[in-house]
């Protein structure tokens, strides 16, 4: 996947996520079914800056970025800065 694919893949999640808080404003979609299809958008985002991350940082270092890949939700998810 290259960054432009990526960085689509961002931009259609963010999408989504306005759209969820629009429909539960809306009384269209049930809060826990918000929160359920929001978080997994959160962790899929997550998922996707961390893989661009990846490649930006071996490009900075002379590495080829298609090297990088995708790391679990569970890896990502509980990292630590």
């Amino acid at each position: 996947m290259d960054d432009k694919t990526i960085r689509d893949h961002i931009t259609e999640l963010i999408a989504t996520e306005h759209e969820l808080r629009t429909k539960l404003g809306r009384g269209e979609i049930s809060a826990p079914d918000e929160h359920a299809q929001l978080r997994e958008a959160e962790v899929q985002l997550d998922r996707l800056w961390d893989l661009l991350r990846q490649r930006q940082a071996r490009r900075e270092f002379a590495q080829d970025p298609a090297d990088a890949s995708e790391r679990s939700a569970a890896i990502v998810e509980n990292y630590r800065e």
